[in-house]
């Protein structure tokens, strides 16, 4: 029987012949932003514990991850824990930014500042959701009123930094990004901008999740472009994007997110991720390895790799997968077998 196709309409896409992504190539590698400790994380059927944590952070050091998200502390117990046993510890690298997630809530911000003290670097990642569906039918709210999330929780940062004497660089996140028109996107981040207004050295970051993969990449690329090119201070920004692969196409979002502008990728080393996973990290970075381009991260040793992230997650790799699966060079039968 033929699925019914009718009962769903394309999203829609961006007008924007202004474009100059397609002409672009992948010359440099970007700042990487391990999440698996957060995204891959909840993503498993059984989350890891406080030491498997620890197994993959150690990991995460090695292969030489500058910036690293732990999580909610402030929701999480064992994220808390886990996260005040690395300063204990004294795990963090000086050349490490951990970063930490809230939503825009007093309680949750206040919890979080208590849980990053003694890290010396620190990205404090807030968020709130911005898309047309979810104004309409999760919170009943003006585009005003939205805003007005962002613009309180942005504040209740800065009044609070104070309270931490070491390097905080804000990052802000319009949730659901891609169901999210990108006028209002501007319009937001600008509003963060705003209220932030230089409070702390570093580039405020703004991260553009593709939280729900909604349409081919070539959107994607179009919306990320048509944001790096409104921004107003564009140099004192990081242009971020944080990848899902709903629709299979994880990484193609990502490269073309790259060639259209985004400076940072958030991402996990197999893709691990609720629904069908976050982007790939490894997949983009030996493709650009295999293109002539330093990845900038430490991947000799592929099989450590699979083996630590199996074992802490608990789940296999798939033989098939690019560049990590056991049948990447396999051909059983066929014109491909290599005799």
């Amino acid at each position: 029987m033929m699925l019914n196709y009718k009962r769903y309409k394309a999203n829609p896409v961006l007008q924007f012949p202004e474009r100059t992504w397609p002409e672009k190539q992948i010359t440099k590698a970007p700042i990487w932003c391990s999440v698996d400790l957060r995204d891959g994380n909840q993503a498993l059927v059984e989350p890891m514990n406080v030491d498997e944590k620890m197994e993959l952070f150690d990991l995460l050091i090695k292969l030489g991850f500058k910036e690293i998200e732990i999580g909610f502390p402030a929701a999480s117990q064992i994220e808390y824990d886990f996260l005040r046993q690395l300063v204990k510890e004294n795990k963090i690298p000086s050349d490490v930014k951990v970063q930490v997630l809230s939503q825009c809530r007093e309680e949750l911000i206040d919890r979080t500042f208590e849980a990053i003290q003694g890290i010396p670097n620190v990205i404090f990642h807030i968020y709130n959701s911005t898309s047309t569906l979810q104004r309409d039918v999760v919170f009943n709210a003006s585009k005003e009123e939205i805003i007005d999330i962002a613009i309180k929780g942005t504040q209740m940062v800065k009044d609070r930094l104070d309270r931490y004497d070491g390097n905080l660089q804000l990052e802000y996140s319009p949730e659901s990004f891609t169901g999210t028109e990108v006028e209002f996107s501007l319009d937001i981040c600008t509003a963060v901008q705003d209220t932030w207004n230089h409070a702390t050295p570093a580039p405020i970051i703004f991260n553009l999740p593709a939280t729900v993969e909604m349409n081919t990449p070539n959107v994607y690329a179009d919306q990320i472009e048509w944001m790096s090119t409104h921004f107003k201070d564009r140099d004192n920004i990081i242009l971020s994007i944080h990848p899902h692969n709903d629709r299979g196409t994880g990484v193609a979002i990502t490269e073309l997110g790259m060639l259209a502008g985004a400076d940072r990728v958030e991402g996990t080393l197999l893709g691990n991720g609720e629904r069908t996973g976050n982007v790939d990290i490894l997949t983009i970075a030996y493709n650009m390895f295999s293109q002539g381009v330093d990845p900038e991260l430490n991947l000799d040793d592929i099989k450590e790799i699979v083996e630590v992230c199996e074992r802490v997650t608990k789940m296999p790799t798939d033989a098939r997968h690019p560049y990590a699966g056991e049948l990447v060079f396999t051909a059983f039968s066929g014109s491909h077998r290599m005799l």
